[in-house]
This record gives C-alpha cells, sequence and structure tokens, in this order.
C-alpha cells in the first residue's frame, strides 16, 4: 500500500477496444463544423449576431431601398399617434412605456427601466401582452413552474433596448440599426439560483421586433424577427447554401488535403433509384446524424437483404423509419441525389464491413457537402420537424404590444442543443449560422483553440442515446481524426485514447458528469469485467460536460459559454501503460504561471518536480499494470467533505459538496467539489493536486486570502490496493494544502 501524502504516480486501469456495432447520433458537431461544409440541425432555434444578408420567409433579398428618409420623422409621427392608445392588455407598469421610442433611440444598459418584481409579472401575465412575453420565457427556460413555492417577490427585473448593428456596407446611419429588447435582473438580494440549484439556467431574455415592423422605424428587415411557417421552406435553405458556397468559398471549405478522397468501400443511398449504391467517384453527398432510439432493427441492412437493397427500387419505404424516410425526402427536395446513413449503408450483422466503416467517420462527414442533425429526435421513428404537414408544434411566441409584434428570442445554439426542445430547423457553416425566424443572422467562427472544438464535440455527443453503448470511443474516433488533422496533432492513436485528448490532459481530465447523470460504468462487449480507466468519461454512462470554475458556485451548470481554465500546470510527466503493457511516455502541453503584477502574491503550493523514471514505479503489489493505466507525480492530501444541501431534485446523481480542512476545529470550509450521491460517500476523501486556476465564492474567504491563482484543481479519489480511482472534481485553496499515485 502507498501511504497517504507521499504517493509517486498516478496509474489508470482500461481495456483494448472492440469494435461492434453502430452509433446512434453520428458524430454531432465534429470539431463544431471545422470538418464539414455545413450542418443543418433540426429541432432548434439559434441566435447570433451580425448576418452577412438578409433573407425573406419567400426566398427573396429584402435589400430594397428603405423608405423615403425625408418623410420618416412625419410617417412615424402619424403611425405612433394612431397605435399607441389602441392596446389595452397592458399592466399599469408596461402601459407607461413608450415601446416605439425605446425601439427607435434605444437605453443604455445602465439606465435600464424597472418593470417590478418577478412574481409580479407572472400575476400580470394573465392581463398584459408584454408581461406574458416575459412568463412564456422564464416559465419555459427557467422552470419556475416545477417549483410553485419558491419567493420570487425580492427578484426584480428592468429591460433596457440595444442595437444589434446592421449587416451590409456602407453602413447604415445609427438610426436604422435594429434594437432588441433586453431583460434582465435589477436586483436578486437573496441569491435566488445559489439558493435554488436546480433551477434552470439564467438564459438572457431577448426580445425582437417582427420584420413586418421594420418599416415602423425606417430600418430594413436585417436581424428582425421573421415568422415560421408550419412547414420549412426549401427555398430559404436553398438560398442558404448559395450564400455559403458563393460568399464563404474556402473559408467553408473542409480541412481535409486535396488528395483525400471517399474510400471505395463506402456506400450512399441513390434518393433517385432508391437503392443503397457505392458511391462513386467524386460524387457529391449528404449526410445524416440522428438517434437510432430502440424501435429495433427491421429496417436495418443486413447480409440477407444488402443484395436486394443495392437494386433499383430495392429499398423499401414502407419498411423505412419517419427520420429516414423525410431525411430522403428533403434530400430530394434541394436536388441532390446521394445520402449516407449509417443503418443503411453498413452491414449491421457484419462485424468487419462495422469495424472498417467506423473507422472511416471522419472522412465520411468530413467530405460530406453538409450533414443533416435531427437533434430533436428522440428515436429513428420521430419525423423531421416541418419537413412534412402537420409534423411540427410552432413555438414562436408573438405579443402585440403597442401595435408592434414581439416575440421572444430563441435560445442561442449550445443552449438549444442542450434543451432539445425547439422544432425549428437552423443552417450552420464556419462563418454563419442562419434560422427560419430570424432575418439572415450571421457569426464568424474561425478555427482557433483544439480544445475548445474538442470540449464542444463532447460536451454534445455523450448527452445523445448510443443503441450499442460500448461504441462510445470507436464513434468518436471520426471526431479525433478530425481534430487530429486539423490541428496538426500528430498520430490520432497517439493524440487520443479513450476519448481523451492527451496533448492537453491538464484540462482533458477537468470534464464533470451531468448532475442527473448517475456514476455507472458503461458496459462494455461480453461483459468484460476489467472497465475503462475511470479518469477518461468514456468508461462512465451519461452526459458529460466541460465547465469553468463557476460549475462549483451552483449544481446546475450555468454559462454555456464558460469552459475550464488553466494558470499554470502542476505535473511535469505523464505516461500511460499501452495495449502492449509498455509505460510510454506522453508529450503533454505545459503552461507556466505569467507574473502580471510587481506585488503579485507568492504561491504557498510548489509542484513536486523532477523527472518521472517509470521503471522504478511498482506498486509492491505481484501483478502487471493494465492498460490505461496513467502515472503522473503530484501531491495528496486528505479534507473532509460535507454535502452543501440545496433543492436539488430527486434526479439528481450529484451535488455541491464543501471540502473541509480538519486542520483546526471547528472544520475549515477550504474548497468545493461536485461528488456523486451514490454509492454513499464517506465523511472524508482523498485529493491529488491537477493544475491551477482562480475563482471566488468557493472557499470561506474569510479565513482564506483571494488572489490570482490560489486555486488548484483537484481530482477526489479513492484507493484500492494502491490504485487511485477517480470519485469526482473541485477546486481547493491552496493554502490548505508530495508523491507518486495510482487511478485506476
Amino acid at each position: 500500500m502507498i501511504p497517504p501524502g507521499s504517493h509517486e504516480g498516478f496509474k489508470a486501469q482500461s481495456k483494448t477496444l472492440h469494435q461492434v456495432s453502430n452509433h446512434g447520433l453520428a458524430l454531432v458537431g465534429i470539431i463544431a463544423g471545422a470538418a464539414l461544409v455545413v450542418w443543418f440541425f433540426w429541432l432548434l432555434v439559434i441566435r447570433t449576431c451580425k448576418p452577412k444578408t438578409n433573407i425573406a420567409s419567400d426566398g427573396t433579398s429584402e435589400s430594397a431601398p428603405l423608405l423615403n428618409t425625408d418623410q420618416l420623422p412625419t410617417d412615424l409621427q402619424r403611425y405612433h399617434t394612431a397605435t399607441s392608445n389602441s392596446d389595452t392588455l397592458l399592466c399599469s407598469v408596461c402601459a407607461n412605456l413608450d415601446f416605439h421610442q425605446i425601439f427607435l433611440d434605444g437605453i443604455p444598459p445602465k439606465e435600464e427601466i424597472p418593470l417590478g418584481s418577478l412574481s409580479s409579472i407572472l400575476e400580470n401575465s394573465y392581463q398584459c401582452n408584454f408581461c406574458r412575453l416575459i412568463s412564456f420565457h422564464v416559465r419555459r427556460t427557467w422552470k419556475l413552474d416545477e417549483f410553485p413555492h419558491i419567493d420570487l417577490s425580492g427578484t426584480g427585473l428592468g429591460i433596457y433596448s440595444k442595437n444589434c448593428g446592421c449587416l451590409r456596407e456602407p453602413f447604415y446611419q445609427p438610426k436604422f440599426r435594429c434594437h432588441r429588447l433586453h431583460v434582465v435582473k435589477t436586483k436578486d438580494p437573496g441569491g435566488l439560483w445559489k439558493r435554488h440549484l436546480a433551477l434552470g439556467e439564467e438564459s438572457p431574455l431577448i426580445i425582437h421586433l417582427l420584420q413586418e415592423d421594420a418599416f415602423k422605424f425606417g430600418r430594413p428587415t436585417d436581424l428582425h424577427g421573421r415568422r415560421v411557417k408550419n412547414t420549412v421552406d426549401i427555398g430559404l435553405v436553398q438560398k442558404w447554401i448559395s450564400l455559403c458556397q458563393k460568399n464563404h468559398r474556402d473559408k467553408c471549405g473542409n480541412i481535409w488535403k486535396m488528395d483525400r478522397k471517399l474510400p471505395g468501400f463506402v456506400r450512399v443511398v441513390d434518393v433517385v433509384s432508391m437503392a443503397v449504391v457505392p458511391a462513386p467517384f467524386g460524387c457529391r453527398y449528404l449526410t445524416l446524424s440522428y438517434v437510432w432510439g430502440s424501435i429495433g432493427a427491421n429496417y436495418w441492412t443486413t447480409k440477407n437483404n444488402i443484395a436486394e437493397r443495392s437494386m433499383p427500387g430495392g429499398l423499401n419505404v414502407s419498411t423505412l423509419p419517419e427520420t429516414i424516410t423525410d431525411s430522403i425526402l428533403f434530400v430530394r427536395q434541394l436536388g441532390e441525389r446521394y445520402l449516407w446513413i449509417d443503418a443503411l449503408c453498413i452491414i449491421q450483422d457484419d462485424s468487419l464491413d462495422k469495424s472498417t466503416q467506423l473507422r472511416s467517420m471522419d472522412l465520411v462527414y468530413g467530405l460530406s457537402h453538409l450533414t443533416i442533425v435531427a437533434a430533436g429526435c428522440t428515436t429513428a421513428q420521430d419525423p423531421l420537424p416541418g419537413c412534412r404537414p402537420r409534423t411540427r408544434t410552432l413555438q414562436q411566441h408573438i405579443e402585440l404590444v403597442q401595435g408592434l409584434h414581439l416575440y421572444v428570442a430563441p435560445p442561442r445554439l449550445r443552449e438549444a442543443l442542450a434543451q432539445s426542445t425547439w422544432d425549428t430547423l437552423y443552417f450552420e457553416c464556419k462563418c454563419d449560422i442562419f434560422c427560419e425566424d430570424i432575418v439572415a443572422e450571421s457569426k464568424y467562427h474561425p478555427l482557433s483553440h483544439s480544445f475548445l472544438h474538442y470540449m464542444g464535440a463532447v460536451d454534445r455527443y455523450t448527452r445523445r442515446h448510443l443503441t450499442v453503448e460500448s461504441d462510445i470511443v470507436d464513434a468518436f474516433t471520426g471526431v479525433t481524426n478530425a481534430l487530429a488533422m486539423a490541428f496538426e496533432l500528430g498520430d490520432p492513436d497517439r493524440s487520443f485514447q479513450y476519448g481523451m485528448m492527451l496533448p492537453n490532459m491538464h484540462l482533458t481530465l477537468l470534464w464533470q458528469h451531468l448532475p442527473q447523470t448517475p456514476r455507472a460504468r458503461r458496459l462494455l462487449p461480453g461483459g468484460d469485467s476489467s472497465p475503462w480507466p475511470s479518469w477518461a468519461w468514456a468508461a462512465w454512462r451519461g452526459g458529460v460536460l466541460y465547465r469553468g470554475a463557476d460549475v462549483y458556485l451552483r449544481t446546475q451548470m450555468g454559462d454555456l459559454s464558460s469552459e475550464p481554465t488553466v494558470e499554470e500546470t502542476l505535473v511535469d510527466h505523464w505516461c500511460i501503460v499501452d495495449h502492449s503493457g509498455n509505460t510510454v511516455q506522453l508529450d503533454v502541453h505545459q503552461k507556466s504561471w505569467v507574473v502580471l503584477r510587481a506585488r503579485e502574491v507568492k504561491h504557498a503550493y510548489s509542484a513536486p518536480r523532477g523527472i518521472l523514471d517509470p521503471t522504478e514505479l511498482t506498486l509492491g503489489i505481484h501483478r502487471p499494470l493494465k492498460p490505461g493505466t496513467l502515472i503522473f507525480r503530484t501531491t495528496c492530501n486528505h479534507f473532509g467533505i460535507a454535502w452543501r444541501g440545496g433543492e436539488e431534485p430527486s434526479a439528481y446523481a450529484h451535488g455541491l459538496f464543501n471540502i473541509l480542512s480538519t486542520a483546526s476545529f471547528p472544520p475549515v470550509w477550504a474548497g468545493t467539489a461536485i461528488l456523486p450521491f451514490e454509492p454513499s460517500l464517506p465523511s472524508s476523501l482523498d485529493f491529488i493536486v491537477l493544475s491551477r486556476t482562480s475563482s471566488r465564492s468557493v472557499y470561506d474567504e474569510e479565513t482564506f486570502r483571494d488572489y490570482d491563482g490560489c486555486l488548484l484543481h483537484v481530482m477526489a479519489v479513492s484507493q484500492n490496493e494502491g490504485l487511485m480511482e477517480r470519485v469526482g472534481l473541485g477546486v481547493i485553496h491552496e493554502a490548505a494544502w508530495t508523491c507518486i499515485v495510482f487511478l485506476r
């Protein structure tokens, strides 16, 4: 046994991958679109900023001249006078607001107008159109209806108006720029979201003016809202594709070198002849990413039906689930011919064919013209919302306020993907995002940091259900291959193991379980008793996310833009036991502390340094280290833990725990960790240091001083015959705090 506090190494164990059947949702978000020309996400709505051009719902351009600016003041005044008193469904607070003037001139954020308490707004929603618009948003996204007894009287809201720019050059004068209303908290004395951890995220509430009212302010329709139709406007979709091809060109080209071709063994569905055929050389094809669910295997391609399906007309539509038939219809409507669908293009009962095809997912998706992502479908039996009549229920909530048609903006892309509740189509390429209910919104999203793309892919991919859960790493290979090529990380098999990005090990280890996901090992083929290493997210069932240190403020992880930060790496050398049983040193990026101020506080924690010689490391037990064992030198300490308490619903499997320093009595709050409720934890745990970061409000600030870099990223571990296994993750103030440990 290795005594606590003086361990020398960190080891973790796993099993060689066993390739089996298909993945469920195929590679949603290969490096955030870097490997693709474009993505179609079918379900949700996205709001971003700064579109390139404006598109009307009928597919025509809305770049026509504005109203005669010389007549604008008179026309606006006449319209305002005629409509300002026409609405009676407003409460006394909202009736005193001049929405025309607010949209015309704007209100600075620091001069927001108070709307009253959140509780009064919810009460007034039955008699006030504007309060109803706000209530629709907060009830849906903040999950207030699930907690009817929460006191909201102390939480106040206010509004300001912000101009969101313009699209085309030469830029319009400021008075022609679209404005949007932002509803924000003006007071929250009790810290509502800190006291009630299970509330939904504090998503920003942004209210749009519909494009049909833009003329009332003498403005173009750019950036205004657009009414969503019952079925998707194919002409609009074709316009999006055309804009990308004409305006972005190489910016939205794929990352592959010109000599990369689709392998000859890849099959596609010919949607004209309705047959599964070898992909014609150099053909333009689309790919489908969707959730299989558990609807059975009657529609799969097998050894018995591949010959029949290879003949014209051999693919019987009546046997296919709706996600697939709608995708075929959509491809036809776009005027395209070939579509790759995993269940149809891979022989599902041929292990060799599956193994070969899965290893080429990076090319299949990376070389496709575009990908249809059925992110709102829970099984393959669900239709693509809006592809056909009566396949979706429109959720665009519009209210008439003082003659203006207003609606709540949809969630941002990453929020929408996490919620999976909005039945709307949007288009994303590397330069733009277009969606049905915003007139030509746009973004620029160049390739930047490899870990950001990796983080996003893991976040989205692990939330989806896999029909065969042991496929997780094989199916994710397409993502890792694309990342390795795009960012020149070298051999993917050396840069990634068990789905983990090894060059960024300091960041890669900072994953968290989704709070509602039980801590349960992933089942491996054949009931293998040797699990994958605990330090890898692939070893565990359910969703995984990467978030910054603010994740320790509340269980319901907040800001989707938050990302983990490492201000100093505190481990010099990393080694791993490969599948042959050899110990191999890893090439992990290092980051040194940067001194920014002359009187900067000297850090109390000093990491153990020196070269780690793997040949000298033994557990003192007569058994070899298994593949996947991770070895590194760090420090270990023992701390008490205590559940902080809160209102996590019974479905939550993880919660916030205070890390307690027992060096003094009573124990002092030294940090915070997110730990599982089951199995029941002891009153204290071992923690090992990973890296340095900064944050506040996660320790006793009366006892421990706040300064840059005062926190240590730590992993809670359990010991088993000298090996350590991951239990959870946290942060500890360095003042509360040398060794080789073994993690499996």
